[in-house]
Protein backbone atom coordinates (compact mmCIF):
# COMPACT_ATOMS: atom_id res chain seq x y z
CA UNK A 1 0.00 0.00 0.00
CA UNK A 2 2.75 2.49 0.98
CA UNK A 3 4.51 1.86 -2.33
CA UNK A 4 1.40 2.29 -4.43
CA UNK A 5 1.27 5.27 -6.84
CA UNK A 6 -1.90 6.51 -5.16
CA UNK A 7 -0.28 6.65 -1.71
CA UNK A 8 2.88 8.33 -3.03
CA UNK A 9 0.77 11.00 -4.74
CA UNK A 10 -1.40 11.54 -1.67
CA UNK A 11 1.46 12.18 0.76
CA UNK A 12 2.68 15.50 -0.71
CA UNK A 13 -0.90 16.59 -1.28
CA UNK A 14 -1.77 15.94 2.37
CA UNK A 15 1.36 17.77 3.52
CA UNK A 16 0.37 20.79 1.42
CA UNK A 17 -3.11 20.88 2.91
CA UNK A 18 -1.79 20.67 6.45
CA UNK A 19 0.76 23.40 5.77
CA UNK A 20 -1.75 25.99 4.57
CA UNK A 21 -5.34 24.94 5.34
CA UNK A 22 -7.75 26.64 2.97
CA UNK A 23 -10.37 26.77 5.70
CA UNK A 24 -8.25 28.71 8.21
CA UNK A 25 -10.05 31.57 9.94
CA UNK A 26 -8.42 35.01 10.13
CA UNK A 27 -7.90 36.59 13.53
CA UNK A 28 -7.87 40.23 14.58
CA UNK A 29 -6.12 41.36 17.75
CA UNK A 30 -7.25 44.84 18.81
CA UNK A 31 -4.92 47.03 20.83
CA UNK A 32 -5.47 49.14 23.93
CA UNK A 33 -8.60 51.27 23.90
CA UNK A 34 -11.01 48.48 23.02
CA UNK A 35 -12.77 47.23 19.90
CA UNK A 36 -15.44 49.93 20.15
CA UNK A 37 -13.17 52.95 20.69
CA UNK A 38 -15.08 54.80 17.92
CA UNK A 39 -11.71 55.29 16.25
CA UNK A 40 -8.71 53.14 15.25
CA UNK A 41 -9.70 49.75 16.66
CA UNK A 42 -13.30 50.16 15.58
CA UNK A 43 -12.15 50.82 12.02
CA UNK A 44 -10.37 47.46 12.09
CA UNK A 45 -13.54 45.83 13.42
CA UNK A 46 -15.55 47.38 10.59
CA UNK A 47 -13.10 45.93 8.07
CA UNK A 48 -13.17 42.38 9.39
CA UNK A 49 -16.95 42.54 9.74
CA UNK A 50 -17.23 43.53 6.09
CA UNK A 51 -15.02 40.59 5.14
CA UNK A 52 -17.15 38.22 7.20
CA UNK A 53 -20.41 39.44 5.68
CA UNK A 54 -19.10 39.25 2.13
CA UNK A 55 -17.56 35.81 2.48
CA UNK A 56 -19.99 34.27 4.96
CA UNK A 57 -17.01 33.06 6.97
CA UNK A 58 -16.15 33.46 10.64
CA UNK A 59 -13.12 35.02 12.28
CA UNK A 60 -11.43 35.10 15.66
CA UNK A 61 -10.75 38.24 17.69
CA UNK A 62 -9.24 39.41 20.95
CA UNK A 63 -9.17 42.76 22.75
CA UNK A 64 -5.94 43.66 24.56
CA UNK A 65 -6.57 45.08 28.04
CA UNK A 66 -2.93 45.22 29.19
CA UNK A 67 0.42 45.18 27.42
CA UNK A 68 1.42 41.73 28.65
CA UNK A 69 -1.42 40.13 26.68
CA UNK A 70 -0.16 41.03 23.21
CA UNK A 71 2.25 38.15 22.65
CA UNK A 72 -0.02 35.70 24.45
CA UNK A 73 -2.93 36.62 22.19
CA UNK A 74 -0.92 36.31 18.99
CA UNK A 75 0.50 32.92 20.02
CA UNK A 76 -2.91 31.64 21.10
CA UNK A 77 -4.35 32.50 17.70
CA UNK A 78 -1.42 30.82 15.97
CA UNK A 79 -1.86 27.67 18.03
CA UNK A 80 -5.49 27.60 16.90
CA UNK A 81 -4.30 27.73 13.31
CA UNK A 82 -5.77 31.13 12.54
CA UNK A 83 -4.44 32.76 9.38
CA UNK A 84 -3.86 35.56 8.66
CA UNK A 85 -3.39 36.88 12.19
CA UNK A 86 -3.75 40.67 12.09
CA UNK A 87 -2.19 42.79 14.82
CA UNK A 88 -3.89 46.19 15.02
CA UNK A 89 -1.46 48.90 16.08
CA UNK A 90 2.30 49.51 16.10
CA UNK A 91 2.65 48.14 19.64
CA UNK A 92 1.99 44.61 18.41
CA UNK A 93 4.92 44.56 16.01
CA UNK A 94 7.37 42.75 18.28
CA UNK A 95 4.79 40.08 19.15
CA UNK A 96 3.88 39.55 15.50
CA UNK A 97 7.56 39.32 14.54
CA UNK A 98 8.37 36.78 17.25
CA UNK A 99 5.37 34.50 16.75
CA UNK A 100 5.58 34.68 12.95
CA UNK A 101 9.04 33.12 13.17
CA UNK A 102 7.68 30.32 15.33
CA UNK A 103 4.83 29.60 12.90
CA UNK A 104 6.38 30.12 9.43
CA UNK A 105 3.53 28.35 7.63
CA UNK A 106 0.90 30.77 8.95
CA UNK A 107 0.26 34.27 7.64
CA UNK A 108 0.50 37.39 9.80
CA UNK A 109 -0.08 41.12 9.32
CA UNK A 110 0.68 44.28 11.26
CA UNK A 111 -1.10 47.62 10.94
CA UNK A 112 0.94 50.82 11.50
CA UNK A 113 4.39 49.24 11.68
CA UNK A 114 6.80 47.32 9.49
CA UNK A 115 7.87 43.76 10.26
CA UNK A 116 10.31 42.31 7.75
CA UNK A 117 9.46 38.62 7.56
CA UNK A 118 8.47 36.34 4.64
CA UNK A 119 5.05 35.53 6.11
CA UNK A 120 4.13 39.03 7.36
CA UNK A 121 2.27 41.78 5.54
CA UNK A 122 2.92 45.29 6.88
CA UNK A 123 0.45 48.11 6.27
CA UNK A 124 1.35 51.73 7.00
CA UNK A 125 -0.32 55.01 6.09
CA UNK A 126 0.65 58.50 5.00
CA UNK A 127 -1.17 60.10 7.92
CA UNK A 128 0.54 63.39 7.20
CA UNK A 129 -1.40 63.75 3.92
CA UNK A 130 -4.85 63.37 5.45
CA UNK A 131 -3.83 65.54 8.39
CA UNK A 132 -2.68 68.25 5.98
CA UNK A 133 -6.21 68.40 4.53
CA UNK A 134 -7.92 68.74 7.92
CA UNK A 135 -5.34 71.38 8.82
CA UNK A 136 -6.47 73.37 5.79
CA UNK A 137 -10.08 73.04 6.92
CA UNK A 138 -9.25 74.00 10.51
CA UNK A 139 -7.50 77.21 9.45
CA UNK A 140 -10.29 78.19 7.11
CA UNK A 141 -12.95 77.54 9.77
CA UNK A 142 -11.09 79.32 12.57
CA UNK A 143 -12.21 82.82 13.47
CA UNK A 144 -9.24 83.49 15.74
CA UNK A 145 -6.46 82.09 13.56
CA UNK A 146 -5.61 79.70 16.39
CA UNK A 147 -6.09 75.96 15.97
CA UNK A 148 -5.21 73.08 18.28
CA UNK A 149 -4.10 69.46 18.31
CA UNK A 150 -4.57 66.84 21.04
CA UNK A 151 -2.60 63.65 20.56
CA UNK A 152 -2.86 60.37 22.42
CA UNK A 153 0.37 58.60 23.34
CA UNK A 154 3.40 60.76 22.64
CA UNK A 155 5.07 58.70 19.91
CA UNK A 156 6.49 59.53 16.46
CA UNK A 157 3.36 58.18 14.75
CA UNK A 158 1.13 60.72 16.47
CA UNK A 159 3.66 63.48 15.89
CA UNK A 160 3.23 62.52 12.23
CA UNK A 161 -0.44 63.53 12.45
CA UNK A 162 0.48 66.77 14.20
CA UNK A 163 3.17 67.62 11.67
CA UNK A 164 0.84 67.16 8.69
CA UNK A 165 -1.90 69.14 10.44
CA UNK A 166 0.47 72.01 11.17
CA UNK A 167 1.61 72.14 7.53
CA UNK A 168 -1.98 72.20 6.27
CA UNK A 169 -3.01 74.93 8.70
CA UNK A 170 -0.14 77.12 7.61
CA UNK A 171 -0.80 76.36 3.94
CA UNK A 172 -4.29 77.85 4.31
CA UNK A 173 -3.19 80.70 6.60
CA UNK A 174 0.50 81.55 6.85
CA UNK A 175 -0.21 83.46 10.07
CA UNK A 176 -2.06 80.60 11.79
CA UNK A 177 -1.02 79.57 15.30
CA UNK A 178 -1.02 75.84 16.13
CA UNK A 179 -1.10 74.62 19.75
CA UNK A 180 -0.38 70.96 20.49
CA UNK A 181 -0.55 68.70 23.55
CA UNK A 182 -0.11 64.97 24.06
CA UNK A 183 -2.22 63.01 26.53
CA UNK A 184 0.49 60.76 27.96
CA UNK A 185 3.42 58.41 27.38
CA UNK A 186 1.77 55.03 28.02
CA UNK A 187 -0.99 53.00 26.39
CA UNK A 188 -3.49 54.51 28.83
CA UNK A 189 -3.31 57.72 26.77
CA UNK A 190 -5.57 56.12 24.15
CA UNK A 191 -8.51 55.84 26.51
CA UNK A 192 -8.57 58.90 28.78
CA UNK A 193 -11.45 61.14 27.67
CA UNK A 194 -11.30 63.15 30.90
CA UNK A 195 -7.73 64.20 30.25
CA UNK A 196 -8.55 64.83 26.59
CA UNK A 197 -11.32 67.20 27.63
CA UNK A 198 -9.00 69.04 30.03
CA UNK A 199 -6.36 69.56 27.33
CA UNK A 200 -8.97 70.85 24.88
CA UNK A 201 -10.39 73.28 27.46
CA UNK A 202 -6.90 74.61 28.15
CA UNK A 203 -6.39 75.28 24.46
CA UNK A 204 -9.79 76.96 24.16
CA UNK A 205 -8.85 79.28 27.01
CA UNK A 206 -5.88 80.42 24.91
CA UNK A 207 -8.06 81.35 21.94
CA UNK A 208 -8.08 78.09 19.99
CA UNK A 209 -11.45 77.54 18.34
CA UNK A 210 -10.82 74.37 16.27
CA UNK A 211 -9.08 71.28 17.71
CA UNK A 212 -7.98 68.06 15.98
CA UNK A 213 -7.79 64.96 18.19
CA UNK A 214 -5.62 62.01 17.17
CA UNK A 215 -6.02 60.12 20.41
CA UNK A 216 -8.24 57.07 20.03
CA UNK A 217 -10.95 56.89 22.70
CA UNK A 218 -9.48 59.96 24.41
CA UNK A 219 -10.85 62.02 21.54
CA UNK A 220 -14.40 61.54 22.81
CA UNK A 221 -13.58 63.88 25.69
CA UNK A 222 -12.12 66.44 23.29
CA UNK A 223 -15.28 66.45 21.19
CA UNK A 224 -17.50 66.84 24.25
CA UNK A 225 -15.39 69.76 25.47
CA UNK A 226 -15.66 71.41 22.05
CA UNK A 227 -19.42 71.03 22.07
CA UNK A 228 -19.70 72.46 25.59
CA UNK A 229 -17.53 75.45 24.64
CA UNK A 230 -19.23 76.10 21.31
CA UNK A 231 -16.01 75.33 19.42
CA UNK A 232 -15.22 72.98 16.53
CA UNK A 233 -13.47 69.61 16.65
CA UNK A 234 -11.98 67.21 14.11
CA UNK A 235 -12.20 63.43 14.47
CA UNK A 236 -9.71 60.77 13.41
CA UNK A 237 -9.37 57.31 11.86
CA UNK A 238 -13.09 56.46 11.59
CA UNK A 239 -15.75 58.94 10.44
CA UNK A 240 -16.66 60.52 13.79
CA UNK A 241 -18.80 63.35 12.38
CA UNK A 242 -21.93 61.80 13.86
CA UNK A 243 -20.63 61.87 17.44
CA UNK A 244 -21.28 65.58 17.96
CA UNK A 245 -23.20 66.92 14.91
CA UNK A 246 -22.70 70.65 14.54
CA UNK A 247 -19.41 70.45 16.43
CA UNK A 248 -17.43 68.07 14.22
CA UNK A 249 -15.91 70.05 11.34
CA UNK A 250 -14.73 66.80 9.76
CA UNK A 251 -12.77 63.60 10.50
CA UNK A 252 -9.40 62.57 9.13
CA UNK A 253 -10.14 59.16 7.69
CA UNK A 254 -7.46 56.54 8.04
CA UNK A 255 -8.81 53.53 6.22
CA UNK A 256 -7.77 50.83 8.65
CA UNK A 257 -11.04 49.13 7.69
CA UNK A 258 -9.90 48.86 4.07
CA UNK A 259 -6.48 47.58 5.14
CA UNK A 260 -7.92 44.84 7.38
CA UNK A 261 -10.48 43.83 4.75
CA UNK A 262 -7.81 43.55 2.05
CA UNK A 263 -5.44 41.57 4.26
CA UNK A 264 -8.18 39.10 5.25
CA UNK A 265 -9.27 38.76 1.64
CA UNK A 266 -5.86 38.35 0.05
CA UNK A 267 -2.78 38.33 2.27
CA UNK A 268 0.31 39.59 0.44
CA UNK A 269 3.62 39.46 2.32
CA UNK A 270 5.62 42.67 2.14
CA UNK A 271 4.94 46.36 2.64
CA UNK A 272 1.81 48.28 1.66
CA UNK A 273 1.79 52.09 2.00
CA UNK A 274 -1.57 53.85 1.76
CA UNK A 275 -1.87 57.59 1.17
CA UNK A 276 -4.28 59.90 -0.64
CA UNK A 277 -3.43 58.41 -4.03
CA UNK A 278 -4.22 54.89 -2.80
CA UNK A 279 -7.40 55.93 -0.98
CA UNK A 280 -5.81 55.17 2.37
CA UNK A 281 -6.51 58.59 3.95
CA UNK A 282 -9.08 61.31 3.30
CA UNK A 283 -11.48 63.76 4.94
CA UNK A 284 -15.07 62.91 5.87
CA UNK A 285 -17.83 64.93 4.23
CA UNK A 286 -21.43 63.93 4.98
CA UNK A 287 -24.79 65.20 6.18
CA UNK A 288 -23.44 65.77 9.69
CA UNK A 289 -20.91 68.43 8.70
CA UNK A 290 -22.45 69.73 5.46
CA UNK A 291 -23.41 73.06 7.06
CA UNK A 292 -19.92 73.58 8.45
CA UNK A 293 -18.00 73.03 5.22
CA UNK A 294 -18.27 76.02 2.87
CA UNK A 295 -17.91 75.80 -0.89
CA UNK A 296 -14.62 77.69 -0.66
CA UNK A 297 -13.34 75.27 1.97
CA UNK A 298 -14.22 72.25 -0.15
CA UNK A 299 -12.63 73.85 -3.21
CA UNK A 300 -9.42 74.53 -1.27
CA UNK A 301 -9.33 70.96 0.08
CA UNK A 302 -9.95 69.42 -3.33
CA UNK A 303 -7.16 71.54 -4.82
CA UNK A 304 -4.75 70.55 -2.04
CA UNK A 305 -5.67 66.89 -2.45
CA UNK A 306 -5.01 67.03 -6.20
CA UNK A 307 -1.70 68.80 -5.65
CA UNK A 308 -0.55 66.26 -3.05
CA UNK A 309 -1.44 63.36 -5.32
CA UNK A 310 0.35 64.97 -8.28
CA UNK A 311 3.39 65.79 -6.18
CA UNK A 312 3.02 69.55 -6.50
CA UNK A 313 2.58 69.75 -2.74
CA UNK A 314 5.01 67.58 -0.81
CA UNK A 315 3.84 67.00 2.75
CA UNK A 316 6.81 66.42 5.02
CA UNK A 317 6.76 63.15 6.98
CA UNK A 318 7.78 63.69 10.62
CA UNK A 319 9.14 60.15 10.89
CA UNK A 320 11.07 60.14 7.64
CA UNK A 321 12.31 63.70 7.33
CA UNK A 322 12.65 64.97 10.89
CA UNK A 323 10.09 67.65 9.98
CA UNK A 324 8.20 69.76 12.53
CA UNK A 325 10.60 68.86 15.32
CA UNK A 326 11.26 71.70 17.74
Amino acid sequence: MRNSPIFRAAVPLLACVLAAPAWAEPAVIYDMGGKFDKSFNEAAYTGIQRWSKETGKKYLEFEISNESQREQAVRRMAEKGASPIIGVGFSQASSIEKVAKEFPKLQFAIIDMVVDAPNVQSVVFKEQEGSFLVGVMASMASKTGKVGFVGGMDIPLIRKFECGYRQGALHANAKASVSANMTGTTGAAWNDPTRGGELAKAQFSQGVDVVFAAAGGTGVGVYQAAKDAGKLAIGVDSNQNHLQPGTMLTSMLKRVDVAVFNVAKAHKPGLMVLGLKEGGVDVALDEHNAKLVSADMKKKVDAAKADIISGKIKVADYMAENACKL
